[in-house]
């Protein structure tokens, strides 16, 4: 086996212990939530008799270990339970708002990423010049501000005084795709401002980093040009610690969607989540909070990989 196989089933092997360490982490964060689950959902007047039925048949009264294991199995089937909510199975639940978070993060991300790529790219081309130095004010501005208090800016001059968007991005399954565009463009546009900043900067970094290496100088020193040095030379030798932050932001645009969701009232998996945690609906938590660690996890496993196929040095132990 080669070394690169090695790096790549290394990564993949911690990835998958990582989600299953996050999943047994979850479960006991619920299992130690105060209050008596079946209490809740029954209400005050329930009786003793009623109160021991309805927790064996949710299985509480079993060790919380056979519990996990019983829904970690049923997980690897395809089974994540019925909700406690609305007596629905959980997987029907997440079919329509798995797809609207999906087509929201695709949104911002077919334009943030391209566009953070460009302006990093400009910024380090145009190092310390007035461009280079709005750009960077801007991107710090991005980062410094909460997703829920640039939603709601948002929402206050391009829907409330311009009447441009919509406040509320409500769309289903019998919305058409420009519609479907144009009602979520506030809440994309929200995550687009954020994540563009962090990609932004780190584009520009890694540029400006190459652009120290003594094969750049030797490019210079032979007359070619700048914008050809950081597009041929610098760009593909910066690719890895792009690729990272680019995938690190493209798992926040699907993980980090909660608050904009509910800022915006979003039929996603964050306001499905938010909903099935005010409700105490245990299993849809859980299998919303599965599904963000195996998405968060599957991309930075996907970014070391990447990382490790574009680097020689990795690739061949040098």
């Amino acid at each position: 086996m080669s070394r690169l196989q090695k790096l790549v089933i290394g990564r993949v092997s911690l990835g998958i212990l990582t989600l299953f360490v996050v999943s047994a982490l979850m479960f006991v964060g619920i299992e130690f939530l105060p209050g008596d689950l079946a209490q809740q959902i029954l209400g005050q007047s329930a009786t003793e008799s009623t109160l021991a039925a309805f927790r064996a048949e949710l299985g509480l009264d079993q060790p919380a270990h056979l519990r996990y294991f019983d829904w970690l199995s049923g997980v690897l089937r395809g089974d994540f339970g019925t909700s406690l909510a609305s007596g629905r199975e959980v997987s029907e639940l997440l079919g329509p708002r798995l797809a609207n978070t999906m087509f929201l993060a695709t949104y911002a991300a077919a334009i943030a990423a391209p566009l953070a790529v460009i302006l990093g790219l400009l910024a380090a081309l145009w190092r310390n010049t007035l461009f280079d130095r709005g750009v960077n004010l801007t991107a710090l501005s991005a980062i410094s501000m909460p997703e829920f208090f640039v939603g709601y800016v948002l929402i206050l001059f391009l829907s409330i005084k311009a009447g441009v968007f919509p406040t509320l991005a409500r769309i289903d399954s019998a919305t058409g795709l420009w519609d479907a565009l144009y009602r979520s463009f506030l809440p994309a546009l929200t995550l687009i401002l954020v994540v563009v900043a962090h990609m932004m900067r780190m584009t520009r970094a890694a540029i400006i980093n190459v652009l120290a290496s003594p094969y750049i100088e030797m490019a210079r020193l032979k007359g070619v040009p700048r914008w050809r040095i950081i597009v041929q030379h610098a760009l593909p030798n910066a690719l890895a610690p792009i690729v990272n932050v680019v995938a690190l932001n493209l798992a926040y645009l699907v993980v980090g969607v909660v608050v904009v969701e509910v800022v915006f009232s979003y039929p996603g998996l964050g306001q499905l989540l938010v909903d099935a945690v005010s409700s105490r609906d245990f299993p849809v938590v859980q299998a919303v909070g599965l599904f963000f660690a195996a998405v968060y996890i599957t991309l930075n496993v996907l970014a070391d990989i990447i990382s490790i196929m574009s680097n020689p040095r990795l690739r061949h132990g040098r």
